[in-house]
């Protein structure tokens, strides 16, 4: 196999929402994510455990390039006090084309004395299912306008 279907692809996104608020968003309520960015995600089901709980399957509804698309994801680890998550696509269209594909944030708070709010590190690993294949751009660039979207929500919340 050649090492050219393994690829990573990483965005930094700056927020005003708190790290902790924007995690707790894709970790226990992710089911809110349709509400708050509808044009991007139909909708979110908890298939399998519970909300926030490592080992849980969420079943996904989203546009990707102007077509609806589906997807079934696993809670890898979810971490608290790091504000983070990591997710493995385990069913979906995504797979046509990659023969895995993960999904990982870490929402980390501005230091003391900048400007408040959070850097969002989102990273994608994947390994395509042949070299034709082209990086999941479409995919980060779809993520990182949820992104935007959930810190639009939560900075206008009380």
């Amino acid at each position: 196999m050649s090492s050219s279907r393994l690829g990573k692809l990483e965005a930094d996104i700056e927020i005003k929402a708190p790290a902790d608020k924007f995690h707790e968003i894709w970790a226990r309520r992710t089911y809110q994510i349709s509400n708050i960015s509808p044009d991007k995600v139909a909708s979110c089901e908890l298939l399998e455990g519970d909300w926030g709980k490592e080992g849980s399957v969420i079943f996904w509804n989203y546009f990707l390039d102007g077509n609806a698309k589906v997807g079934k994801e696993l809670f890898e680890a979810i971490d608290f006090d790091k504000n983070s998550v990591n997710w493995k696509v385990i069913e979906g269209d995504i797979l046509q084309y990659y023969k895995s594909l993960k999904s990982s944030f870490q929402a980390t708070p501005r230091a003391k004395g900048d400007e408040e709010g959070t850097c969002v590190h989102w990273t994608l690993e994947y390994e395509k299912l042949h070299d034709q294949v082209p990086d999941p751009l479409s995919k980060l660039q779809l993520i990182v306008s949820v992104v935007k979207d959930i810190d639009a929500y939560l900075t206008t919340q009380a």
